[in-house]
């Protein structure tokens, strides 16, 4: 049997993926934090290879001192370095930064550009930043591909493709119009808490029975992490999982929902 099925999505069931997806998100919006578009390009820039978490954690005290292409090249790359080595590659990023702001001010008036190939000329910032930036930033309804939007795109089967350009292209295709600028925020939080990597939460998700994933994780399995994670967190102790038959037979006790191992909390 095939792990996902090359069936493609009708129009009725993608409008329907969707209107579940905002059902679930009625006010999709990004969880990086930010002051403007200029603190927004450059949280998105800090954010390649880094998690949203690890991001925000940094720029409340970078932004603090420098929220304006001037002010940011006045501090300076070293001290830009000290404020964001909690993040990955921190070093690189300072030297972007330090260079987009110094173009911005001398090619933009100090202004973050609203054109994809003009924010594409920054030092930093690909077609994926710029997306989030065009959406974010000015309402453009721009669908930024990355891990976890490649991951649902391929793994739904709504938009399958080879490269994140290919899976990008594709959900521009076929995402209504109506949808079009939450789609992204939709995707990227639904294979950030839901369609994980690792393992989906395929009995909790809302589009189940859209997806075209059939390797799909069984309830029997999720509950029997639920439990073994419930046990770790009151004994705090390592719980191995276990999936006793009987858990099919009897009722399921009332549990909190709790992460799986190696996530992040769902968002109220």
């Amino acid at each position: 049997m095939r792990p996902i099925s090359k069936r493609p999505f009708s129009k009725r069931e993608v409008a329907e993926f969707y209107r579940r997806l905002s059902a679930s998100r009625p006010i999709p919006q990004t969880e990086l934090e930010f002051i403007n578009p200029f603190a927004l390009l450059v949280a998105v820039v800090l954010s390649a290879q880094a998690t949203d978490v690890g991001v925000n954690k940094a720029t409340p005290a970078l932004f603090a001192l420098a929220d304006t292409p001037h002010k940011m090249l006045a501090l300076g790359e070293e001290r830009v370095t000290e404020l964001i080595r909690t993040i990955g590659l921190f070093r690189t990023k300072a030297r972007n930064i330090i260079a987009l702001s110094r173009l911005l001010i001398d090619e933009h008036g100090a202004v973050v550009p609203r054109q994809r190939e003009a924010l594409e000329t920054l030092p930093g910032v690909g077609r994926k930043t710029a997306n989030v930036v065009l959406n974010v930033a000015f309402g453009e309804p721009t669908i930024a591909v990355d891990t976890h939007i490649f991951r649902v795109g391929n793994r739904t089967g709504i938009a399958p493709g080879k490269t994140p350009l290919a899976v990008e292209l594709g959900l521009e295709a076929v995402t209504p119009a109506r949808y079009k600028h939450g789609a992204h925020h939709w995707l990227i939080l639904h294979g950030r808490y839901v369609c994980k990597a690792r393992k989906p939460d395929c009995p909790v998700c809302a589009i189940a029975d859209l997806c075209r994933y059939q390797a799909k994780t069984p309830p029997a399995e999720m509950l029997g992490d639920m439990i073994a994670a419930r046990a770790a967190a009151v004994t705090a102790e390592p719980v191995a999982a276990s999936r006793p038959a009987a858990l099919l037979k009897t009722p399921a006790p009332a549990l909190p929902r709790l992460r799986g191992r190696g996530s992040k909390p769902r968002p109220d």
